[in-house]
């Protein structure tokens, strides 16, 4: 077990590097933050640039920003926004737990529905009950994800008064944007549990269960659904990570204060350690997440471990 976590590790820290090179290349080329930032009375000057660039650093040649970025990035320390002057440490500190917590209430409500939902479709092949989780999956596939979001604010927020339609200021403000991720995930989740579910219903070893006069609750969650556990932990764990980089929208829709938000005006603004600081977060909790998946396939299924 210690080689397979060692090996993994290792293709976890790989990752990490050239994302983060990537990143502090790309962002590069979106422009001068010197000229976004320029405030100056009158016109610019090549001098008012050069002190500007000198001011934030991005007169430095590429490879020594990169540098003070992962000298900084050993220390959790991001630097200063560019617009602002904040830490952006402290920046993080405030939008990740708010970004972390409505995904990981999002994809919560998506597990709940999506087993319970795709066993029973697997069990109800072809029957009535079947058809409509199908139909229902289908519905929630075809819903753009910032259209639901718009949909709910008018009903809930507008026309009922029954939850804030924006901030996030309470147990009330989370029920929206969760929901709304939870039936996009719960669409797909689905179909993937009901297609595992009826690939494994059909193993000789659940009929020796039957057989054995086991509950069917039992056969079903016990057997059936832990046998089919490992294509179900990949794609909820890969959700999961793409649901951190992708709910950008759900958070502009209700002004939702993630890393999303910051991101979002970070672009606008330029802020290069801002936009940094934010992707490689994002991408060092997605490759923790793909890490964490790949341990749970070795415990799940001792034979990955020696392969």
């Amino acid at each position: 077990m210690a080689g397979f976590l060692i090996k993994r590790l290792l293709q976890a820290i790989f990752v990490v590097i050239a994302i983060t090179l990537v990143v502090s290349f790309a962002i590069r080329l979106t422009g001068d933050p010197a000229v976004t930032m320029f405030q100056g009375g009158g016109s610019m000057t090549e001098d008012d640039l050069a002190r500007i660039r000198a001011a934030l650093g991005t007169d430095q040649p590429f490879l020594v920003q990169y540098w003070n970025f992962i000298k900084g990035l050993l220390t959790l320390d991001f630097g200063r926004s560019f617009s602002g002057g904040t830490s952006v440490s402290l920046l993080i500190g405030h939008a990740l737990p708010a970004t972390l917590l409505l995904a990981f209430i999002s994809m919560l409500v998506s597990i709940v529905l999506s087993i319970p939902l795709g066993i029973k479709a697997a069990t109800s092949r072809g029957k009535a009950a079947d058809q409509a989780i199908r139909i229902f999956s289908l519905i929630g596939l075809s819903f753009p994800n910032f259209w639901l979001a718009t949909m709910l604010v008018l009903l809930f927020a507008i026309t009922l008064g029954w939850f804030p339609p924006s901030g996030m200021s309470g147990w009330a403000s989370y029920v929206m944007p969760a929901v709304t991720m939870g039936i996009i995930l719960t669409a797909t989740n689905v179909r993937l549990v009901r297609t595992s579910m009826l690939e494994t219903l059909q193993s000789q070893y659940i009929m020796v269960a039957r057989a054995k006069g086991l509950s069917e609750s039992k056969v079903l969650y016990k057997h059936a659904l832990r046998n089919c556990a490992i294509p179900l932990i990949t794609y909820f764990g890969l959700q999961f990570g793409g649901l951190l980089g992708g709910i950008v929208v759900i958070e502009r829709v209700f002004n939702w204060p993630g890393m999303g938000t910051l991101a979002f005006d970070a672009v606008g603004a330029r802020d290069f350690p801002v936009l940094q600081a934010v992707i490689t977060v994002l991408s060092l909790m997605i490759v923790g997440i793909n890490l964490l998946v790949d341990i749970a396939y070795g415990l799940v299924d001792p034979r990955i471990r020696t392969e």
